[in-house]
């Protein structure tokens, strides 16, 4: 996939046809907007009713959320809002942009109510969007902003997760900071999240620290990140790195392999994203400095909620949770549904993942990590 310059939409509040519809009514409640959040049950009458299929596109195996979380997470939100009678159709494109557009054309041939697209290209993905529009099937971006007449986009704010990155960094170099040579391990530039996630972190890192290299890594591919982190050693020494800006956990893992296998013992802070169950062992080894946590159980359920109300004409329930909106390169004044995201650190792990259920204690702290979980007070 060739390197391009997306474009990088602002998110703003939208005045959603909810509260407009509702304008007489004392609460959303007279509307029906609790009920139909809540659960299966509303006041609205949909046009479709339950046994409706949800067409659900994800983009990597490689990412541990999106079979361990994103995936479970939709079918099982699915089910409880349409009392079991409603079904997702899945297919994982596997890195492959081809692939996906195959998945997506065998959704729009078996005729699905409503398709869910984390797109592994984005502009790529327009056209498949298109046929869908043309015969009647709303899609919903999810995670990644697909180009093309989508109804929808849910996600995290992104460009503040690297913000949080970028800050936390500068914030742990401290006094340092001005004289600390930084790496940057940025994302895949196909994937429109990488430029809001280099845009957040540049307005941190920039003139406060040195930024010596920065890399461009296609399709988040851990091996690439690795040998660019093998390139940037060699170019400036392993003991030189003072820091390192790595937009995702995969990367995160290779960056510190690539560290370790250099010979670098006391290694220096870097970054990450996706609270993948490695890297937060990383982090309670003291390996990985952070991760963004993202709560995939917000995004995903609320996701899998905006499918089913969109699939079923519920306006008022599907306005109540995009009351965000957002511009794309093809399409402007998206509803949206923005996220927002924490650092993890050591200092959090407790208040973050174990407390909403990602993991426990005994998956973090195995053997190999019961001493390090015991020094920072996890067990």
């Amino acid at each position: 996939m060739n390197a391009r310059t997306p474009h990088t939409p602002t998110a703003r509040r939208r005045t959603g046809i909810a509260l407009v519809s509702c304008a007489s009514a004392l609460s959303l409640t007279a509307c029906g907007v609790i009920d139909g959040i809540g659960g299966g049950d509303s006041s609205a009458s949909p046009d479709k009713g339950d046994a409706i299929r949800v067409g659900l596109l994800l983009p990597d195996k490689d990412t541990a959320r999106f079979e361990k979380f994103d995936h479970p997470l939709i079918k099982k939100e699915v089910g409880n809002l349409t009392k079991d009678r409603g079904k997702v159709v899945y297919a994982n494109a596997e890195s492959s942009a081809q692939k996906q557009s195959e998945q997506f054309q065998q959704m729009i041939e078996d005729q699905v109510d409503v398709i869910l697209v984390d797109a592994v290209d984005a502009k790529a993905t327009a056209s498949d969007v298109e046929k869908a529009k043309d015969a009647g099937i709303p899609v919903i971006a999810y995670d990644r902003l697909a180009e093309g007449p989508i109804d929808a986009y849910v996600s995290h704010d992104n460009e503040l997760v690297g913000e949080v990155q970028g800050r936390s960094l500068v914030e742990e170099l401290g006094s340092k900071a001005a004289s600390s040579k930084v790496v940057m391990m940025n994302g895949d530039p196909a994937d429109p999240n990488t430029a809001r996630f280099k845009k957040g972190a540049l307005g941190e890192l920039e003139g406060e620290v040195n930024i010596v290299k920065k890399y461009d890594t296609q399709k988040w591919s851990p091996e690439v990140a690795k040998a660019n982190m093998e390139k940037a050693i060699a170019t400036v020494g392993a003991d030189g790195i003072a820091a390192v800006y790595s937009a995702n956990d995969g990367m995160a893992g290779a960056v510190i392999d690539a560290l370790a296998e250099a010979g670098v013992s006391d290694l220096p802070p870097v970054t990450g994203q996706d609270a993948n169950l490695d890297a937060v062992q990383r982090i309670v080894a003291g390996e990985q400095f952070m991760t963004v946590y993202k709560s995939f159980l917000l995004e995903a359920t609320n996701a899998a909620k905006m499918a089913v109300y969109r699939a079923q004409n519920r306006d008022i329930e599907f306005d109540a949770l995009t009351q965000d909106s957002v511009d794309s390169p093809t399409l402007e004044d998206i509803p949206a549904q923005l996220v927002s995201v924490v650092a993890l650190t050591q200092k959090n792990i407790e208040d973050t993942v174990i407390q909403d259920g990602v993991y426990t204690v005994d998956q973090i702290c195995t053997p190999e990590y019961a001493t390090d979980c015991a020094k920072i007070g996890l067990n």
